[in-house]
C-alpha cells in the first residue's frame, strides 16, 4: 500500500509517499481501508521533531485518526466487523496511509448518514472538546475563552460552550474573517491573538481553554476572574515560559487555577460513548463539521505546509 512517511525532521517536504506492507491485525485489531485520514497540530509537532519518544531511523507513518470500512480483525475481535464503516484513533502513527490498524476499543462504529470526512473532523476534536470543558466544570452562564479558536478543537468548543448556555463566548484569532465566521457558530467576542479587541476590553472570563500553550500563557493566566480555571488542551506554539506558575502565586488571592488535559485519561467506554453521541449530534445539525481542504494523500506535505503559514479554519483531510 501507500504511505507518508517522515524521513526527516523538519520542514513538509521531510515527508515522502513510499510503498509499504500493507499491515495485519494483531489480536485486539481491526485493519481499516482509509476513505478519509485527519491531519492535526500533532502531527506538525511530530514533524518538526517537537516532540519526544519518536524513532525515525526506519521512518515513521503519522496520523492518529482515520475513518473507513474494516476489511481484516484479529482473532480476538468479533467478526461483525467486517465490513463496517468506522473511526478509528490508531495511536501514535500509521494513519497516513491506505490502510491502517487500530485497537478496538479506539473504534467507533460510523452511521450511515456521517461522511468519514465529516467523521475525522469531529471524531477526536469534539470529544476532546467536550471532556476539556467537563474538566473545566464548566456550566451554564460563565465566560469562556477559546484561545486558538479557529482550529477543529477551538471550534468544537465554540459551538459545545455556546449549546451549553455560556454566557460569553470570547475566541482569540488572527483575522476579521474567521472571527466572523466563528460568530456564525456560536461566538460573541472576537479577539486578537494576544486576547485584545480594538472595540472594547472583555473583562476576565470563568474558564479558558488553551490551544496554543507558548509564551503568552502568563499574559492569559492573568484574565482569569477569581476562582477561574485555565485548561491546557494543547500547545501548537511551545511550552510556556518554565515559571509561569508564579502568575498563579502572585494572585493567590483570586483562587485562579491551572490545568492541563488529556484525552488519554478518560475511561475508553466513556470517551467511545461521547463520541458516538456527538456524530449523532453532527447528523442532527447541532454541531458542525468545519473543513479547510480535503487533498490527496501525495498531498500530505502541502497540508503541512498550510498548517505552518497558519491559514488553515476547521481541519484539512487527506483522502488516500
Amino acid at each position: 500500500m501507500r504511505a507518508v512517511v517522515i524521513e526527516r525532521f523538519g520542514e513538509p517536504s521531510g515527508m515522502v509517499v513510499v510503498e509499504v506492507p500493507d499491515p495485519a491485525p494483531a489480536a485486539d485489531q481491526v485493519v481499516i481501508r482509509s476513505e478519509a485520514v485527519g491531519v492535526g497540530g500533532v502531527d506538525a509537532a511530530i514533524r518538526r521533531g517537537t516532540l519526544g519518544g519518536y524513532d525515525f531511523s526506519e521512518g515513521l507513518i503519522p496520523g492518529s485518526e482515520v475513518a473507513g470500512v474494516v476489511t481484516a480483525v484479529g482473532h480476538d475481535v468479533d467478526r461483525s466487523w467486517l465490513g463496517r464503516r468506522v473511526w478509528a484513533f490508531t495511536g501514535t502513527g500509521g494513519g497516513y496511509a491506505e490502510q491502517a490498524a487500530a485497537r478496538i476499543d479506539d473504534v467507533t462504529a460510523l452511521p450511515d448518514s456521517l461522511s468519514s470526512a465529516d467523521a475525522v473532523t469531529l471524531g477526536s476534536a469534539a470529544t476532546v472538546a467536550h471532556f476539556a470543558l467537563a474538566h473545566a466544570h464548566f456550566t451554564a452562564g460563565e465566560s469562556l475563552l477559546v484561545r486558538g479558536a479557529a482550529g477543529s478543537i477551538g471550534i468544537a468548543t465554540v459551538e459545545l460552550a455556546a449549546r451549553g448556555g455560556a454566557g460569553t463566548v470570547a475566541v482569540t484569532t488572527s483575522s476579521a474573517e474567521r472571527g466572523r465566521r466563528l460568530r456564525e457558530l456560536g461566538a460573541t467576542i472576537v479577539l486578537d491573538r494576544a486576547g485584545h479587541s480594538d472595540q472594547h476590553e472583555p473583562g476576565a472570563f470563568d474558564v479558558i481553554i488553551d490551544i496554543v500553550g507558548g509564551d503568552d500563557v502568563p499574559a492569559f493566566l492573568d484574565r482569569l476572574a477569581p476562582n477561574g480555571r485555565m485548561i491546557a488542551v494543547g500547545a501548537v506554539a511551545g511550552m510556556p515560559p518554565a515559571d509561569f506558575g508564579m502568575r498563579l502565586m502572585r494572585s493567590f488571592q483570586q483562587s485562579r487555577s491551572f490545568a492541563t488535559f488529556s484525552l488519554n485519561t478518560v475511561p475508553v467506554p466513556t470517551r467511545n460513548a461521547v463520541r458516538s453521541e456527538i456524530f449523532q449530534a453532527a447528523i442532527a445539525g447541532h454541531l458542525h463539521s468545519v473543513t479547510h481542504a480535503a487533498l490527496r494523500l501525495d498531498q500530505a506535505a502541502e497540508a503541512h505546509r498550510l498548517m505552518d503559514a497558519g491559514s488553515v479554519f476547521g481541519r484539512i483531510i487527506l483522502t488516500p
